[in-house]
């Protein structure tokens, strides 16, 4: 990361999705570790759910973010998977406008790193969605300490050279 100290920090607001049949806020630990990040590089937590593996659920609370323009960026954790239930991918589908190609190519890259070639069974993607930024993690501790310190939080630093996700926020409804 390379970081421009004559630039301003921009805090952006962001809300987190746990997509689970089985965890609970007490059981969240993914969630838990990518709230206190968040919380820890200066940005705003504005809202935090769990839901089932249910596509229309996830894209109804996806379509209620993206219209309140005090969500920057949705982060999401779980539901990444091959298996039957994993429908976080199919749920991006319903709302997004472009696909972010390169964050599921990273990811994977990096996860290789770490769990080798384990790492294809991952649909780890992010799209932008009428002017806001989604970003789906697997829902491993390790998935998301790897999506957040390792692409996330340089990406979603105003100050990251030579560019990054913040800077861009302002021209994603152009046409």
């Amino acid at each position: 990361m390379a970081i421009d100290p004559a630039r301003t920090f921009t805090p952006i607001q962001i809300a987190l999705l746990t997509v689970s049949d089985t965890r609970g806020l007490d059981t969240d630990t993914s969630g838990d570790i990518l709230a206190a990040r968040i919380r820890a590089k200066g940005h705003q937590l504005v809202a935090r759910a769990i839901d089932r593996d249910d596509a229309s659920a996830i894209a109804a609370r996806l379509n209620a973010w993206i219209d309140d323009r005090g969500v920057d960026a949705v982060v999401i954790t779980g539901g990444t998977g091959l298996t039957g239930r994993d429908v976080t991918p199919e749920a991006l589908d319903r709302v997004k406008t472009r696909d972010i190609p390169g964050f599921g190519e990273l990811f994977r890259w990096i996860s290789y790193q770490t769990i080798g070639t384990s790492t294809i069974q991952s649909r780890a993607c992010a799209v932008v969605a009428r002017g806001t930024y989604i970003f789906a993690l697997p829902g491993s501790n390790g998935a998301v300490k790897d999506g957040w310190d390792r692409i996330l939080d340089e990406q979603l630093d105003s100050r990251n050279r030579p560019c990054n996700f913040v800077e861009l926020m302002p021209r994603l409804l152009e046409r």
